[in-house]
């Protein structure tokens, strides 16, 4: 009876689909990466089971923190054979979303998921994500790259993180000391920044048959660059300002845009008015818009319009919150102002 090869031969994760030499190969590119966003309260090092981080002096700290991805931004990146923005983005987004509560990031955390693990790819996603740790000034600290090519198609990734700042209790912003007659200030954005790529892609793929290498109609940009154009981060213009006592609240404009992000710092009574000719909108908005006919409030509920985010201030301290945030980014845009009411947005 002839015995069947397969009973026979030796399996290895490999086979299954698990390279462990990959993940050995970018570990070892990755560790010079990560340890260039080290601050002096990192503990320890890269390989450990738990990153370590002390927290230092603080009267009253209160520690911030938030966890988001990247979505579906990534395929713009798998398609382009770009992978060295999409890490700065993840982390200028979960930084953007502590700064706003007056908190300065400590550490990073990141997430990968992968199909096929390949040590080009994520050393290059590792590059982006050790960048904006430098740029915000956070530590990273740890992460995980697993191969799952049950779960992901070759050449596909996910990529999350998670970033934790911290704030002493008496200067943690909650916007509850904005009121009517505060004046709302944009910071500009630098594109689409991680939301609105399912619309987006839809348009100018699907609808205006357009490809990643593809001129973006009267944006002399390729849609690569325009689609891949990093997330902005505002933690050092943020926090230069909130070290002047100033701001009243802090809305970083993600999903949902201006009408769904500026309520969530609104107090009872007050109601935002956002006059939409106090900026000019940039021409890729203007471009989606015109070749998916799509209507100006959804446009407003889907993207951010120009407008990364936005500063309630009182309107005596418009002219300080104006040259200090300008010192640390862009020229703030006056965009509108506070009224009573119930809390929301109206769009004028």
């Amino acid at each position: 009876m002839k015995t069947d090869e397969r009973e026979t031969q030796a399996l290895t994760y490999a086979d299954a689909g698990v390279d462990l030499r990959a993940k050995d190969a970018a570990y070892v590119r990755i560790k010079e990466l990560v340890r260039s966003t080290y601050r002096p309260e990192v503990l320890g090092g890269l390989g450990s089971f738990g990153g370590l981080f002390a927290l230092g002096e603080y009267a009253d700290p209160v520690l911030v923190s938030s966890v988001d991805g990247v979505g579906t931004k990534l395929k713009i990146a798998f398609g382009a054979g770009r992978h060295d923005t999409v890490g700065y983005d993840i982390v200028a987004h979960c930084a953007n979303d502590v700064v706003v509560q007056g908190a300065a990031p400590l550490f990073f955390l990141d997430y990968i998921g992968i199909g096929d693990l390949d040590p080009d790819v994520v050393t290059e996603i590792v590059k982006g994500l050790a960048s904006g740790c430098r740029e915000v000034g956070c530590a990273l600290i740890g992460g995980e790259t697993a191969e799952l090519p049950e779960f992901y198609a070759k050449g596909e990734y996910d990529l999350a993180g998670t970033v934790v700042g911290v704030v002493e209790r008496e200067a943690l912003i909650t916007g509850e000391r904005i009121g009517p007659g505060d004046v709302l200030l944009g910071l500009p954005s630098s594109g689409l920044h991680t939301n609105g790529y399912t619309l987006a892609r839809k348009v100018l793929f699907e609808v205006a048959g357009l490809s990643l290498d593809s001129d973006l109609p009267g944006c002399e940009v390729s849609v690569a660059d325009a689609l891949l154009e990093p997330h902005r981060s505002y933690v050092h213009a943020c926090l230069g300002l909130a070290q002047t006592g100033t701001p009243h609240g802090f809305a970083h404009i993600t999903g949902g845009g201006l009408p769904s992000n500026v309520p969530r710092i609104l107090p009872a009574g007050c109601r935002a008015r956002i006059e939409r000719d106090a900026w000019d909108v940039p021409d890729l908005f203007r471009v989606l818009q015109e070749l998916g006919r799509i209507e100006d409030e959804e446009m407003y509920r889907v993207f951010n319009m120009g407008i990364g985010m936005v500063a309630a201030v009182a309107r005596d301290d418009v002219t300080i919150a104006i040259e200090k945030l300008t010192e640390n980014g862009d020229a703030p845009f006056v965009i509108g102002e506070i009224e009573h009411g119930a809390p929301g947005v109206d769009l004028v």
